[in-house]
This record gives C-alpha cells, sequence and structure tokens, in this order.
C-alpha cells in the first residue's frame, strides 16, 4: 500500500483533515441567494494547509453545473490568461458565438464571419461575463499564493471594475501574510481590506488523533501524543504520518529526528531568514528564556509597549505565536523553539 501521507506541498494527500468551518464560510457566502461576499482571501503560515483547503473548494465548485473554475498564476499576465481561460470553457463555447464575441485577435476564440475582433482584453472578459450572466452562470477566479506584483495589481483593479457591473464573478486568493498586507495596502486596491481574511488556525486534536489511530494502527493513547507533537500544524500532520507510516514498527518516537530535520529545512530555515531584527529578538527571547508573558518579554528585548505590540502583531500573523491569551505568547509550531536554540548556538 502507497504511503498515505504527503511531504509535498500544496498536493491533497489520502489522509485530510478537512477544515469544515471555513469551507462551509465561503461556499454558503457565495452561494446565497444574494452573496454578500465575493472575494475570501486565505492566509496563513507555510504549510498550513492554503492550498489544499483552496483545491478542495475549487473541487466543490466545480462539481456545480453552473459553475466554472478558472485558475490563475500571479506570476503571469492574469488579464490575458483569464480572457483565454474563459473562450476555452466547453459549456460556453456556443454563447459566445452566438453573441458574435470575436477574439481572434488575441491568438484564441471563435473567428466569427462580418463581425470585427474585439480589440480590448477587458472589454472581451466583461462581454463574456455578460453572456455568461444572461445564462445563469457564475464563475470563480483562483489565485493561490498571491504575491504584489504588477500582474496581480492589474487584475484586482479589473476584476474590481467587473464586480461593480454586477458580473456573476467571485474570488478565492491565498497568500502569506506579509503578501496579502503589501497588496491590500495598494492605494487603488483597499477594496480588498473588506474581503474576509480567513487565517488558518491549527487542525482538529481528536480529528488528528483518530486518523493517526485508524491508519497507522496505534492505540489511542500513542495516537493523542502523536498529534500534540504536531500541534495541529498541517504540514507537521503529515511530515510525522508519512515518516512513522515508514518504520516497521510504526513507532514515532524512533522518527522524531527525521520529522525534526525535515520541518526545519523546508519550512523553519525559509521562515527564519524571513524575519527581521526586531522580529527574531522576541523570538530568541522567548526561546532561550521560555518566557511567555509579554511583561517578561519586553522586559528582556527592551522595547516599550508600542514597539512591541507592532512585533507581537506581525508574529502573530505570520502565524508563529499566539497571543490568545491575555498578555502571553506562545510558540504555535512543533519543535520551533529547538529550532531557534539550534540557530544561536551554529551562528
Amino acid at each position: 500500500m502507497n504511503n498515505p501521507f504527503s511531504l509535498s506541498f500544496g498536493t491533497r494527500p489520502a489522509e485530510l483533515i478537512e477544515r469544515p468551518v471555513q469551507a462551509s464560510e465561503i461556499t454558503e457566502s457565495f452561494l446565497s441567494e444574494y452573496a454578500n461576499q465575493r472575494t475570501y482571501m486565505i492566509t496563513g503560515v507555510r504549510g498550513s494547509g492554503k492550498t489544499v483547503l483552496l483545491t478542495e473548494l475549487a473541487a466543490h465548485f466545480r462539481e456545480r453545473k453552473d459553475w466554472t473554475v478558472i485558475p490563475l498564476s500571479p506570476e503571469s499576465d492574469m488579464i490575458h490568461s483569464l480572457a483565454a481561460k474563459l473562450s476555452n470553457t466547453r459549456q460556453y463555447y456556443e454563447v459566445f458565438r452566438d453573441a458574435k464575441i470575436n477574439l481572434t485577435l488575441f491568438g484564441f476564440g471563435l473567428e466569427i464571419d462580418g463581425e470585427p475582433p474585439v480589440t480590448d482584453e477587458e472589454t472581451a472578459i466583461l462581454r463574456m461575463l455578460k453572456s455568461i450572466r444572461e445564462k445563469g452562470g457564475n464563475v470563480l477566479i483562483t489565485v493561490d499564493e498571491v504575491t504584489n506584483n504588477e500582474y496581480v495589481r492589474k487584475f484586482a483593479a479589473v476584476y474590481q471594475i467587473l464586480i461593480r457591473e454586477e458580473m456573476p464573478l467571485f474570488l478565492i486568493m491565498t497568500g502569506l501574510y506579509e503578501n496579502i498586507y503589501d497588496l491590500q495596502n495598494e492605494k487603488s486596491l483597499t477594496f480588498l481590506y473588506r474581503a474576509p481574511k480567513i487565517r488558518l488556525k491549527p487542525l482538529n486534536f481528536p480529528a488528528m488523533a483518530d486518523t493517526y489511530e485508524n491508519t497507522l494502527g496505534v492505540d489511542h493513547k500513542t495516537a493523542a501524543e502523536m498529534a500534540k507533537l504536531t500541534k495541529g500544524y498541517a504540514f507537521a500532520f503529515q511530515v510525522l504520518g508519512y515518516f512513522t507510516y515508514k518504520d516497521e514498527n510504526r513507532d514515532y518516537r524512533k522518527v522524531i529526528t527525521k520529522y525534526r530535520q525535515y520541518l526545519d529545512e523546508f519550512v523553519y530555515e525559509k521562515l527564519w531568514s524571513e524575519l527581521s531584527a526586531k522580529d527574531r529578538s522576541i523570538i530568541i527571547c522567548m526561546a532561550q528564556t521560555g518566557a511567555e508573558t509579554v511583561l517578561a518579554i519586553r522586559t528582556e528585548t527592551g522595547m516599550d509597549s508600542n514597539e512591541f505590540s507592532k512585533y507581537r502583531l506581525r508574529l502573530i500573523r505570520k502565524g508563529l505565536v499566539d497571543g490568545n491569551t491575555r498578555g502571553r505568547l506562545v510558540f504555535t509550531l512543533p519543535l520551533f523553539e529547538e529550532f531557534v536554540l539550534n540557530q544561536m548556538e551554529y551562528m
């Protein structure tokens, strides 16, 4: 039997802990008679399951006959891609022909006798969406790992116009906190501030334990220990399950070194490289002293209240610490404290 757990980012593993609350929020909002939200942004630390959730949502809407799902890459001309993919949508092929939308000037679509080609891609998109609207259809655009670049800014501006024109258009984007924050701070894209943000929280612990117990054949106590060792971090859940499955005795204790090394090399080193000096000073203080109270951390780092609040919020939004308990900060990622201590030892 193939290993039911996966070490690959973004792919749908055989053993998956679903996020029904977040998925239902988006689907119910989009499917309501008068959709009050047409845009959602999913954010979380690397490996938290953003892409997997996006994939699940896209699959859900593809199953509906009146929905078309179009994935766009943020690293290419998104307006051109949207126009091209819309024009090649099989269920609306005849609709666009009957509407006499000639898109041959862009290298795609039908050539229609006696009908001059559309010369502007934005106009082409608008005309196609109007035709889809007349047929009672909807279009969901998905963008994974969005960044603040020229392609994305241009697309977001056009998308805003299309929504004002009441086109049947919906959008789900995933991205790291800092990338989404940068994008919504663009003067012309402040509408993104109003878009709901879904910050992915830890996976459900009982669900993780049940999966480990049923898939690996370990007892309930061992399965619960494994779930706790992941701290609900989606990628860690997969990594620990993967290496434990490969162990001939299915003993997670024997694979902890591999588990730690994999998290360090594929996630934590990248996270560490993206932290500012002030971010690191807080993280190092927490790891070295074990301090969890805001007062103790502020005292150790020498930051005043205003300065500390700024970096505290940054680290929470990056998904590295949890500040839900008033006056306290704790690490959210498994074995991250040990990683920080090792970084300090070899610096």
